[in-house]
């Protein structure tokens, strides 16, 4: 992927990783569009940030989103990266009742946002001579935390349909990116400081330093162990995972 001179449109990007992503392509010359629903977080966001451009959008409503596009695409002639960050994290349990509202808030957020935003910039994106659609997936799509069965799910799901995306793509202007992060130290459960996490400032300047190179997924040293496990031979390593996590549980707010 090409570093500067690209204009970002980027999903939840008021915190964590979105934001975080969001001000390193900025650094490096690029034209950065911010979404998020709470318009004080985006006005902090430019404020720390002379230059990045923010919108309102609820991931989760359809209409705005498409509403949205049809702005920054008018707006914004040369847009031609789109970031599909946004995301929430709720634990569950799938071996107990569903709490059937954040079940379908979840779903809604993590894999139809991705979704409808990339099919109401896809007709824009291809009329580009390049472009790129980037999905945020997670490690835990190849390696399940049982505490976050559906948000799991979810992320599987993202990858999935990263590859179909890619696929259907490939003659196109169009490539498709993938990135996996391990946990990494952010609000998206609680921002701890926790040893097994990694630094979300080590987790973006190795992201930035693979995507040039990057063809399909950008999945940092540390989190390849659990990349690779997929596969016949997964299912110890899930139940070693997820005991290892219950007998050292993530630290909540």
């Amino acid at each position: 992927m090409n570093m500067t001179g690209n204009t970002i449109f980027i999903t939840g990007g008021t915190s964590g990783i979105g934001r975080a992503l969001a001000e390193a392509f900025h650094r490096r010359g690029n034209k950065v569009i911010v979404a998020g629903r709470r318009r004080a977080l985006l006005d902090e966001v430019a404020s720390a940030n002379p230059g990045i451009d923010t919108v309102e959008l609820d991931i989760n409503n359809a209409v705005q989103i498409r509403a949205v596009a049809k702005q920054l695409i008018a707006k914004y002639p040369v847009l031609n990266v789109v970031v599909n960050n946004a995301g929430i994290m709720p634990f569950d349990d799938a071996g107990g009742t569903l709490d059937d509202e954040q079940a379908v808030r979840l779903i809604e957020t993590n894999l139809l946002g991705p979704v409808r935003v990339s099919a109401a910039f896809v007709e824009h994106l291809k009329a580009r001579p390049s472009s790129w659609i980037i999905n945020n997936s997670s490690v835990l799509a190849f390696v399940p935390l049982a505490a976050t069965a559906l948000y799991s799910a979810t992320k599987a799901a993202i990858h999935s349909f990263s590859m179909s995306q890619r696929f259907a793509l490939r003659e196109s202007s169009v490539r498709v990116l993938e990135i996996a992060p391990p946990w990494v130290d952010t609000d998206l459960i609680h921002k701890s400081g926790d040893p097994r996490a990694m630094p979300l400032d080590a987790f973006i300047a190795e992201v930035i330093a693979k995507l040039p190179e990057a063809t399909t997924e950008v999945v940092v040293d540390v989190a390849k162990p659990m990349r690779d496990n997929a596969g016949p031979g997964e299912h110890a390593f899930v139940e070693q995972f997820n005991q290892f996590v219950t007998e050292n549980p993530i630290p909540v707010a």
